[in-house]
């Protein structure tokens, strides 16, 4: 059995200002053995992650749709954001994503979906996020669940780490895949090992922006 990682983020998130080494490193230390790397509407960090420590990535990218968000694993290459979900969807599948959705129903969350969109998606969609470390209502964790398993959809968990702190805090217990289909076979019977993270961690996305916005701190490319 491994310890995996759905949602993570890194320094090519706008609101995040984890470097790729640092990443790594905290995984090393924390014992997760592969992390999807999401950051927000681009995999270019992803990519260059699985460069450096191909056995540990996982190519994602959390791409906002005209709706809400969706979370991707086994990208190729950059999805934009602002497209239809139908439009995402096609373009993720014509590169063999695996695609959840993430954290729907919390309402504090831009990326939140309307459950009338959710509903047109489903049928099209992989799994959902039931449970987000960064959800600060834990009934939003409660409701995507029960959307979940009354849709008959795989769930995934993730810690939604801006910072290392948070890695490792919502991860799976699972066994080992090499590719989308071993992964999405043996997701199906992963074990969550989940905990909230502290409501102060949203303030370090704020810091993060902020330093961008006011100090010049650039996206790297």
């Amino acid at each position: 059995m491994i310890t995996v990682e759905l949602h993570s983020h890194t320094e090519y998130s706008r609101d995040c200002l984890t470097s790729l080494q640092s990443l790594i490193d905290t995984c090393r230390r924390k014992g997760i053995d592969r992390i999807a790397i999401t950051d927000h509407n681009t995999a270019a960090g992803a990519l260059k992650l699985q460069q450096m420590a191909p056995d540990l990535i996982i190519v994602g990218e959390e791409i906002m749709t005209t709706e809400g968000e969706l979370l991707c694993f086994f990208m190729q290459e950059t999805i934009p954001a602002m497209l239809t979900p139908a439009e995402t969807i096609k373009r993720l599948r014509d590169q063999g994503a695996v695609i959840s959705v993430s954290h729907p129903f919390d309402r504090l969350r831009k990326g939140a979906w309307e459950k009338s969109a959710l509903l047109k998606i489903v049928e099209h969609v992989d799994a959902l996020e039931v449970f987000n470390s960064r959800c600060l209502y834990a009934s939003d964790n409660v409701s995507a669940q029960q959307f979940a398993d009354e849709h008959g959809k795989i769930g995934t968990v993730g810690s939604d780490a801006h910072i290392p702190y948070e890695l490792g805090r919502a991860t799976l217990k699972m066994q080992s895949f090499s590719d989308r289909h071993s992964f999405l076979e043996v997701l199906k019977t992963a074990q969550p090992v989940i905990s909230l993270s502290p409501f102060w961690v949203h303030g370090m996305s704020s810091i993060a922006k902020w330093q961008r916005k006011y100090l010049g701190v650039k996206l790297p490319r």
